[in-house]
């Protein structure tokens, strides 16, 4: 008994020694944490990248104008002195074909729509084309040109295609270059403008309210956008078309025209409610009054000079 109970202590004994040094093991392989009150370890030093480009935004890019062109997919602007070069080109060689601006001329058609230029690069597409011209179609030849001058052409066309393209880089110039006294002659004269508007009145300080394209846009084009658009003041009242609408039996509706074509007519009445009507051998009658309609027709009469000089006239009513 005696024997037994040594050798079982000394079991007993090895187990705890054995499980001791496990657990040291285990705490020895073991990160070390960090405690509640001990400073975290300094990260590493990351290497500087590359230096961005000024004028970028950010790596690869990130310009305003950068994103519209991946946004259009059209590529990067072409070198300005290769489009210069190319524009004395084109005038002396293709304009008297395509216009000056490549357009499209009497003969010529517009280039800048072309399929051919669009998936042109520097001259790849189009140079035989200007090498050998088309005489099936009236184009001559011009093989003396060389493959640089060719490729400066190239990217003057790009260019064309580029501005086209990317409304959002269209620059507005200064438009008012007409003569105010002969704009305030029209408007009192010719234009009949006077009989619906007054300068002291919906008119008096309208060139403040606008600048001048929106101006020259809204005696233009005054109906643009009335649909559902606020007034933007309260001097500026939306004109909107009203339509009487005449059934079989004589009854009539009148409230603002909501749709007309050839088969069928809606209107909105004065309570809001929605009429609808079916067009039927003019059994049913319609008519339109149009507040705009003057405008509409001095449209088909302004001449360049009216234009210019109404809008020179306008911009003086600060």
């Amino acid at each position: 008994m005696q024997l037994l109970s040594s050798t079982k202590r000394l079991r007993t004994g090895a187990l705890l020694l054995g499980a001791t040094t496990l657990f040291a093991w285990a705490q020895a392989t073991q990160s070390p944490q960090p405690s509640s009150q001990s400073t975290p370890p300094t990260p590493p030093a990351q290497k500087p990248g590359p230096p961005v480009p000024a004028g970028t935004g950010g790596p690869g890019g990130t310009t305003e104008a950068e994103r519209m062109q991946k946004f259009l997919a059209i590529g990067a602007p072409p070198d300005p002195a290769a489009v210069n070069r190319g524009k004395n080109l084109f005038v002396a060689t293709c304009g008297f074909c395509h216009g000056a601006a490549a357009t499209g001329g009497e003969s010529g058609p517009n280039l800048v729509r072309s399929v051919l230029v669009l998936h042109d690069n520097k001259g790849d597409q189009i140079g035989p084309v200007i090498r050998n011209g088309r005489p099936q179609k009236g184009m001559p030849a011009f093989p003396a040109l060389t493959q640089a001058q060719i490729t400066d052409i190239a990217e003057f066309l790009k260019s064309r295609y580029q501005a086209a393209a990317n409304r959002g880089a269209y620059q507005i110039q200064n438009i008012i270059t007409g003569d105010p006294k002969a704009g305030q002659a029209f408007f009192n004269g010719a234009g009949k403008c006077n009989t619906c508007h007054s300068v002291t009145g919906d008119l008096a300080g309208i060139a403040k309210r606008y600048e001048p394209d929106a101006l020259q846009s809204k005696f233009l084009y005054p109906g643009s956008g009335r649909r559902g658009e606020a007034s933007p003041d309260d001097k500026s009242k939306r004109a909107v078309p009203t339509a009487t609408v005449t059934l079989p039996s004589g009854e009539t509706f009148t409230g603002e025209l909501e749709h007309l074509d050839d088969f069928n007519v809606s209107i909105l009445d004065a309570k809001g409610e929605y009429h609808s009507w079916v067009i039927d051998n003019g059994n049913v009658k319609v008519s339109v009054q149009d507040p705009l309609a003057a405008h509409l027709d001095l449209l088909r009469k302004y001449t360049n000079a009216d234009m210019h000089n109404v809008l020179a006239y306008l911009e003086t009513l600060k």
